[in-house]
């Protein structure tokens, strides 16, 4: 009898044990941890307001999707992805960049579309101390600076370039110039009264009360400014890379990106 009832503390015990290592086990790997995916999307600088609010939309409605957003100079960002940098997800300011990536297979080209456009205008410090209403009166004196991106890696300085070029100033505006790592340190140039003028988007000066549009650059001066969109080939994400892929290109996320100043491009 005294074995018998030795043998079912001891079964007891085990199953006790048993119990309690497999909670612990449970406590050490929540469900909730290995269902969040984090997903990181490189975009050019001037969508930074437009995507924070469309990251507070997706995310309110996708609990288990984290969005991270890495903001520059398309240029920059491009070199990034190349370089191995982690990336899902690619929104250009420039389809140079974007055909630059799919030419070394790094984006797939039917995983890729034009998402939106923008146009090129220059802006002045909101103060009223200086009145500029063309491109050739960049050239007076009273302009002591005038701010665009770097060409080589910022689209928008690319675009300013262009267009400077095609009005015969490039040049002459050499002295004067003072370049920006992206468009948004072209803005803060303005802004700051570092620069007496400088090219960005029109989305960049709608979003400062620092800044006034001065005028609108000739868009026939420099090529179509359009925003490609396309999912990097290295994601280890690619269904939720898939589904924001396709958020971005719906009426909701479109209707914000048309709030901030952004255009559609027809079809």
């Amino acid at each position: 009898m005294q074995r018998l009832i030795k043998g079912n503390v001891i079964l007891l015990f085990v199953l006790a044990a048993i119990f309690f290592f497999s909670g612990c086990s449970t406590e050490q790997t929540p469900e909730t941890a290995s269902d969040t995916v984090e997903l990181t999307i490189s975009a050019a600088a001037s969508l930074t307001d437009a995507l924070g609010e469309i990251r507070n939309r997706y995310e309110s409605k996708n609990k288990s999707v984290k969005l991270y957003f890495n903001f520059g100079a398309s240029g920059a960002l491009q070199q990034q992805i190349e370089q191995g940098a982690p990336a899902d997800l690619f929104l250009s300011a420039a389809p140079k960049n974007m055909k630059a990536l799919v030419d070394k297979e790094l984006i797939d080209a039917d995983k890729q579309k034009t998402l939106l456009t923008n146009e090129l205008v220059v802006v002045i410090p909101s103060d009223g101390k200086s009145v500029i209403g063309s491109m050739a009166e960049l050239t007076n004196k009273k302009v002591n600076n005038v701010a665009i991106g770097i060409p080589e890696s910022v689209p928008a300085g690319s675009y300013a370039k262009e267009a400077l070029l095609n009005a015969n100033l490039w040049e002459a505006l050499q002295t004067k110039m003072v370049q920006g790592k992206d468009v948004r340190q072209v803005l803060q140039y303005v802004e700051t009264g570092n620069a007496d003028a400088g090219f960005v988007y029109r989305t960049d000066a709608l979003t400062s009360q620092k800044v006034t549009t001065a005028f609108a650059v000739d868009p026939t001066t420099y090529a179509p400014v359009e925003y490609p969109i396309g999912i990097v080939k290295a994601t280890n994400h690619s269904l939720e890379a898939e589904r924001f892929y396709r958020f971005l290109q719906s009426k909701e996320a479109l209707a914000v990106f048309l709030k901030y100043g952004f255009s559609i491009p027809n079809g």
